[in-house]
C-alpha cells in the first residue's frame, strides 16, 4: 500500500508542476518567443550535423551518400590508433594545448588583479581597451602581423637582433622556437579577453571585507591573496573545467597559417592533421573518426573535472 502512495504523490506532484511550467510559459510567452532564433539556430549547426557522425563507422563514399556507404565498425579508428604519426601529432595537441591552458589560465588572473587595484578610471580604461583590441584582430590578419615581424630578412625582431651583433633567425621554421611563438602569440591575442569575466567577479567582491583585512594590516598582496581570489574561486574553477574540455583544440587557425612542413614534429596536431589526411584527401570517415575521438576525450575530461571539483565541496557546472 505504501509504495502506491508514494507513486500517486509522485504522480500528483509532477503533473502540478507542468501545470505550473505550462503556466509560466503562457505567462512569458513573448519572452519564449525570443529564444526560438537562437534555439533554431542551435538545432541547425550544432545538432543535426551529429547525424554526421555516422560517417566514422562507414567508408564513406561522397556519390554513394551516407545510408548508400558500407559499414565497416570501427576500422577508421583501428586505422588512426595504428596511424605511426598519430601518437607524434597526439603529443603535440597536448603539449601546446597544456601550454597554452597554463599560460592563458594564470596571466588573465594576474592581469585582472593588477587591474582592478587601479585608480584612476581614465588609465583603467585605455589600458583595458588596448588589451583588448587584439582578440576583434581575426588570425588571419594576425598570423600576417606576425610574419612580418619575424621575417628572416626585413623582419623587426632580426632587424634588432643584427643589431646587436647576433645573427638573423628564421623562427617560423625553427622547432626551438615554433611552440614558443604559438603560446606567446595566443596569449598576447586573448590575455585581454580573458580578464573580462574575472574583473567582473572582483566587482561583486564586498568592499566591506577589503576594509577589515586592512585593519588587520593586510596590504595589497595580502588582499589580493585572501579576499580577492577566494571571492573569485567559484568562477576561476568554473573556467578551468570548461578549459579542459578544450584540451585537444590546440589553435588550427593559427597553427595553419603558420606552420609549414619543417616543423611538423613540434607542431602538426590532430586538426591540421585531420584537414591535410583527411579533408584535402577526400578522406572524410578518417577525419570525422578523428574529430569522434577529440569529442569523447573532451567529454570524458569535463565530466571527470566537474565531479572531481564537487568531491571538495565545490560548485561545478551542474
Amino acid at each position: 500500500m505504501e509504495p502506491s502512495a508514494k507513486t500517486m504523490v509522485r504522480t500528483k506532484l509532477s503533473s502540478t508542476s507542468q501545470r505550473k511550467l505550462w503556466k509560466d510559459v503562457v505567462r512569458d510567452r513573448y519572452l519564449y518567443l525570443l529564444l526560438l532564433p537562437g534555439l533554431l539556430l542551435i538545432f541547425v549547426f550544432r545538432y543535426a550535423p551529429m547525424y554526421g557522425i555516422v560517417i566514422a563507422f562507414k567508408d564513406y563514399n561522397i556519390y554513394n551518400g551516407i545510408k548508400g556507404s558500407e559499414w565497416v565498425g570501427f576500422e577508421q579508428f583501428n586505422k588512426l590508433f595504428n596511424s605511426p604519426d598519430f601518437y607524434e601529432i597526439l603529443r603535440n595537441t597536448l603539449v601546446i594545448s597544456v601550454y597554452k591552458l597554463a599560460a592563458g589560465f594564470s596571466v588573465p588572473i594576474i592581469l585582472s588583479l593588477l587591474l582592478n587595484e587601479l585608480k584612476n578610471m581614465v588609465f583603467k580604461r585605455i589600458t583595458q581597451s588596448i588589451i583588448y583590441l587584439p582578440h576583434f584582430v581575426s588570425w588571419v590578419i594576425f598570423s600576417g602581423i606576425l610574419i612580418t615581424f619575424l621575417n628572416p630578412v626585413d623582419g623587426l625582431v632580426n632587424y634588432i637582433i643584427k643589431g646587436a651583433g647576433g645573427k638573423p633567425i628564421d623562427f617560423l621554421i625553427n622547432v626551438d622556437y615554433f611552440r614558443s611563438i604559438l603560446v606567446a602569440s595566443d596569449l598576447y591575442k586573448e590575455v585581454g579577453w580573458g580578464t573580462i569575466i574575472y574583473l567582473a567577479a572582483m566587482s561583486g567582491v564586498n568592499p566591506e571585507l577589503y576594509e577589515a583585512s586592512r585593519m588587520d594590516g593586510a596590504n595589497k598582496g595580502r588582499q589580493m591573496w585572501h579576499v580577492t581570489l577566494p571571492a573569485i574561486r567559484p568562477v576561476i574553477i568554473i573556467l578551468v573545467i570548461l578549459s579542459l574540455a578544450n584540451i585537444l583544440e590546440a589553435g588550427f587557425q593559427q597553427i595553419f597559417l603558420l606552420y609549414s612542413p619543417l616543423v611538423y614534429d613540434v607542431a602538426d596536431i590532430i586538426d591540421t592533421y585531420v584537414y591535410r589526411v583527411g579533408i584535402a584527401d577526400a578522406n572524410y570517415s578518417y577525419a570525422t573518426a578523428a574529430g569522434v575521438f577529440k569529442s569523447l576525450i573532451a567529454m570524458i575530461l569535463i565530466v571527470s573535472a566537474n565531479k572531481i571539483v564537487k568531491k571538495f565541496g565545490q560548485e561545478g557546472l551542474w
